[in-house]
């Protein structure tokens, strides 16, 4: 055996142990996280509650991230990090131009093919891609890393709820008033971190959607407190009402249908399937503006954009305004569907939800988000008898998704202007914003 022969197995074996050391600590660090919260289980019993170990199962956990990490650390680094792989990113982009349709068209013929089940997973999916593509304005082509999106659709939430009891308004009348209202606190929300990047924007937002609900908790003469808002009128199409009297003012009476609760669900999925397909057009349309050229720019570099000329401050008042008017809208309608509200409807985890939706479906990519968004509400429902198990293994899925895919599902970009041919730009060739 040659002398460089038996260097490489030295060299090999020395890789190896230190592989093995890391996953050892990796999982004694993991025993530490997860002794308390996956070893013990409390149950009551007729004495109290008490404390059930369970051994297997903090093994198993244990075992997986040895495992995972002892792999992640036997699968060579690129050198150079990321390379530019403009035929992957072309590839996406041709994919996406039938996926896109597909996707569009199943979601219309949608309520006609499944049942009760179906339609309200389906308005559930529905709301966070809304959700997502708002919020994709904000952290996703604006570069504002934003963690307290809940507010304004928790603002959008009580606005409707309050104008539609108050003044006795509609649905429809509602509306664009709820989702005004939200802009309204996204620029008031704007202006305090004008100056904050990175880390501070993030936690000023945070701290935002905690202030706004803890106000939602404590106003009780408003807001109803933790007991929330009950009642809240539903939508009614032209008029029609979706009641089980079957008059001459409901749609089951108008159209002479036997009555079906299916009927109402079914008019709540178009409803917000036409809410998200108008914040897809919306978004579309912003891009190919100066005002989207702008955001891109501002996520691009902000020193660059400010020495464009850019008027920084109101890029990002404009894109916190759109992204918190959207919400607005989804808010008015979680809650004209559900007809209650609560600050428990609003917590920091709905914000998490959201955010995850848009880096795991590639900042600034549409498509990405709404398949992000199937993925991760519709596939949670696949665990749902798993309750126990149901966040770690959205948290796997989460992990592992940002190992092989850092950049998020469909991570090209087209530009939204472009010198002759337009040609789909690779991740790599672009920055992620940071705020």
């Amino acid at each position: 055996m040659s002398a460089a022969a038996t260097a490489a197995d030295k060299a090999g074996g020395r890789n190896m142990g230190a592989a093995f050391k890391d996953a050892g600590i990796s999982a004694l660090v993991a025993l530490g996280l997860f002794g308390a919260m996956l070893g013990l289980k409390t149950e009551a019993t007729p004495t109290g509650v008490v404390l059930v170990p369970r051994p297997d199962l903090l093994a198993y956990a244990v075992a997986a991230v040895f495992l995972g990490r002892l792999l992640r650390l036997s699968i060579p680094a690129r050198p150079g990090g990321y390379v530019a792989n403009r035929a992957l990113a072309e590839g996406l982009s041709r994919a996406g131009r039938y996926v896109a349709p597909a996707l569009l068209a199943f979601a219309v013929v949608l309520p006609l093919v499944v049942g009760r089940y179906g339609i309200d997973l389906g308005i559930l999916v529905l709301t966070y891609i809304m959700l997502g593509w708002g919020l994709n304005i904000v952290v996703g082509l604006a570069g504002l890393l934003d963690l307290g999106y809940v507010a304004f659709y928790a603002v959008g939430a009580y606005s409707y709820a309050l104008l539609a009891q108050t003044f006795g308004l509609g649905f429809w009348t509602c509306l664009p008033m709820a989702g005004i209202l939200a802009a309204l606190w996204g620029v008031l929300l704007g202006f305090p971190v004008l100056r904050l990047r990175g880390d501070y924007l993030a936690i000023v937002t945070l701290a935002f959607g905690e202030i706004i609900r803890v106000v939602l908790l404590n106003s009780v003469s408003i807001t109803g407190g933790p007991n929330g808002i009950s009642g809240i009128p539903r939508p009614t199409l032209f008029g029609l009402q979706f009641s089980a009297t079957g008059g001459p003012g409901t749609f089951s009476g108008f159209f002479g249908l036997e009555y079906s609760p299916t009927h109402r669900v079914a008019f709540l999925y178009y409803v917000i399937l036409g809410l998200a397909l108008l914040t897809n057009w919306v978004t579309l349309r912003l891009r190919r503006v100066a005002l989207g050229r702008a955001w891109e720019a501002l996520r691009e570099d902000e020193v660059a954009c400010r020495s464009l000329g850019i008027n920084v401050t109101v890029t990002k008042l404009t894109a916190f305004a759109m992204g918190a008017g959207f919400g607005g809208l989804a808010g008015a309608f979680f809650a004209t569907r559900a007809a209650f509200i609560s600050p428990e409807s609003f917590t920091f985890f709905e914000s998490a939800i959201v955010l995850a939706i848009v880096v795991l479906g590639g900042l600034g990519s549409q498509l990405g988000v709404a398949l992000a968004a199937v993925v991760m509400i519709g596939g949670l429902e696949l665990f749902r008898d798993l309750q126990d198990y149901r966040l770690l293994i959205f948290g796997s899925a989460m992990v592992l998704t940002m190992v092989l895919r850092p950049r998020g599902l469909v991570s090209g970009r087209t530009p939204s202007v472009a010198l002759g041919v337009r040609r789909e730009i690779s991740a790599e060739l672009v920055a992620e914003g940071r705020g």
